[in-house]
């Protein structure tokens, strides 16, 4: 009997770089014990510390393609947990790293080339579609939170409480059962072939631009009237209360106040979408919309929009 040695970590980066998920599955479950040993020492036993280890499980995800030196990739993991856990230790508010400090994290990290937007990052790899795919398998409410949290602008925990109108302390509960669920995923299906994440993503992004074309006109063409059905409910800040609304006419007093909104970024699940905006006012508005909002659709088995919410990052629920 030829017993063969367990792969190398050198060898089992190069293979996640070159697209192989089971590699990187391996890879990840090899280094979790001195992951986990590094944020247990900054922060103790508790929540932040498990938090700590799953938002560089996240970074892992989003940044193997970007690991210079494959033979040093535990240091390189370790790095990011302990960052990860000393930006814990400064949070001035109770929120997990958002976007912007997971970039932080990824220029501290050894052997990367500096930050990056999160879904470009991941389009850039063959780990994207394995992701997502995984993604899909989780709850509907714990995967809203981590699409929020890892691929939106929405990243604390209080404006993640507001889009999704329940406690912080709810968010944090969804966070960590969506990120345990995701990585228990993740290990079972590295070996399955998964569809094309990308392709939702383009068409959604391809509707969103008719969709605003639509409501800057005052006309949605045929094939977005079909998307937004009489049952749509608009829900959220903007909803009048005691009514039930449709969101066309909050789309028809935007158009009329004279704002535009343009898209800046698009997140897209079979049965979630996040489209992200910047605003422009006109001179003199009486009351001006906030430069950045979101728009937070809930949708039907056959892509029909339930719910639409707006919401406004940074803004008090």
């Amino acid at each position: 009997m030829v017993f063969l040695d367990p792969p190398t970590d050198e060898e089992l980066t190069r293979r996640a770089q070159s697209g192989e998920t089971a590699a990187l599955g391996l890879l990840l479950a090899r280094h979790q014990a001195p992951m986990r040993a590094v944020a247990l020492s900054l922060l103790g036993h508790g929540p932040d510390a498990e938090d700590a280890v799953q938002d560089a499980v996240v970074t892992a995800l989003r940044r193997i393609g970007d690991v210079r030196d494959p033979a040093a990739v535990g240091a390189w993991l370790r790095a990011i947990v302990r960052n990860t856990s000393r930006m814990r230790l400064r949070a001035d508010r109770e929120e997990t790293p958002g976007l912007d400090q997971l970039d932080q994290l990824d220029r501290l990290a050894p052997g990367t080339d500096g930050p990056s937007h999160p879904e470009r990052v991941v389009d850039r790899h063959a780990m994207r579609d394995w992701i997502w795919n995984a993604m899909a398998e989780l709850p509907q409410q714990l995967r809203l939170v981590l699409m929020l949290r890892h691929f939106s602008g929405i990243t604390s925990y209080q404006e993640i409480a507001g889009a999704c109108e329940i406690p912080v302390g709810t968010v944090r509960s969804r966070l960590s059962q969506a990120r345990g669920k995701l990585a228990e995923v993740l290990l079972r299906t590295a070996t399955e072939a998964h569809d094309d994440a990308s392709r939702l993503v383009e068409d959604s992004r391809k509707e969103a631009e008719l969709t605003l074309d639509g409501a800057m006109r005052g006309r949605q063409p045929r094939e977005i009237l079909e998307l937004w059905p009489a049952e749509t409910e608009l829900v959220g800040i903007l909803r009048t209360p005691g009514e039930r609304c449709h969101p066309f006419p909050a789309m028809e007093r935007t158009r009329q106040s004279g704002i535009t909104q343009h898209l800046r970024h698009v997140v897209a699940s079979p049965d979630i979408t996040i489209w992200e905006m910047t605003t422009a006012n006109p001179d003199g508005i009486p009351n001006p919309c906030p430069p950045n909002l979101a728009w937070l659709m809930i949708r039907r088995p056959d892509r029909r929009v339930r719910s639409l919410r707006v919401v406004f990052p940074g803004r008090p629920a």
